[in-house]
Protein backbone atom coordinates (compact mmCIF):
# COMPACT_ATOMS: atom_id res chain seq x y z
CA UNK A 1 0.00 0.00 0.00
CA UNK A 2 1.35 3.39 -0.93
CA UNK A 3 1.13 6.30 1.45
CA UNK A 4 -1.14 8.16 -1.00
CA UNK A 5 -3.74 5.38 -0.99
CA UNK A 6 -5.20 6.16 2.42
CA UNK A 7 -6.01 9.10 4.65
CA UNK A 8 -3.26 10.28 7.00
CA UNK A 9 -3.37 8.94 10.54
CA UNK A 10 -2.48 12.33 12.03
CA UNK A 11 -3.41 15.80 10.86
CA UNK A 12 -1.96 19.03 12.20
CA UNK A 13 -4.74 21.64 12.34
CA UNK A 14 -2.85 24.59 13.82
CA UNK A 15 0.70 25.70 14.28
CA UNK A 16 3.88 24.39 12.78
CA UNK A 17 5.27 21.63 14.98
CA UNK A 18 8.82 20.47 14.48
CA UNK A 19 9.50 16.89 13.41
CA UNK A 20 10.74 16.21 16.96
CA UNK A 21 7.44 17.43 18.45
CA UNK A 22 5.43 15.24 16.07
CA UNK A 23 7.64 12.26 16.94
CA UNK A 24 7.09 12.89 20.66
CA UNK A 25 3.32 13.06 20.13
CA UNK A 26 3.26 9.86 18.09
CA UNK A 27 5.38 8.10 20.71
CA UNK A 28 3.06 9.20 23.51
CA UNK A 29 -0.03 8.06 21.58
CA UNK A 30 1.55 4.67 20.85
CA UNK A 31 2.44 4.20 24.51
CA UNK A 32 -1.15 4.95 25.53
CA UNK A 33 -2.69 2.52 23.05
CA UNK A 34 -0.26 -0.36 23.59
CA UNK A 35 -1.73 -3.19 25.68
CA UNK A 36 -0.12 -3.39 29.09
CA UNK A 37 1.23 -6.74 30.25
CA UNK A 38 -0.67 -8.28 33.13
CA UNK A 39 1.28 -8.59 36.34
CA UNK A 40 1.41 -12.03 37.89
CA UNK A 41 -0.78 -12.24 40.97
CA UNK A 42 1.26 -12.18 44.13
CA UNK A 43 0.82 -14.70 46.90
CA UNK A 44 -1.48 -13.49 49.67
CA UNK A 45 0.29 -12.63 52.89
CA UNK A 46 -0.65 -14.26 56.19
CA UNK A 47 -2.21 -10.97 57.28
CA UNK A 48 -4.40 -10.87 54.19
CA UNK A 49 -5.36 -14.55 54.49
CA UNK A 50 -6.40 -14.00 58.12
CA UNK A 51 -9.10 -11.59 56.96
CA UNK A 52 -10.79 -14.30 54.90
CA UNK A 53 -13.83 -15.92 56.55
CA UNK A 54 -12.65 -19.47 55.86
CA UNK A 55 -9.21 -18.93 57.35
CA UNK A 56 -8.36 -20.77 60.57
CA UNK A 57 -5.17 -19.60 62.30
CA UNK A 58 -2.55 -22.34 62.86
CA UNK A 59 -2.90 -22.19 66.65
CA UNK A 60 -6.64 -22.90 66.39
CA UNK A 61 -6.15 -25.62 63.80
CA UNK A 62 -4.02 -27.59 66.24
CA UNK A 63 -6.77 -27.55 68.89
CA UNK A 64 -9.48 -28.88 66.60
CA UNK A 65 -10.31 -32.61 66.71
CA UNK A 66 -9.03 -34.63 63.79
Amino acid sequence: MHSGDRAPDLRILRGTPTPEEIAALVGALRALTRPQPHAAPSAASAWRRSARPSYTPPWRRSALPR
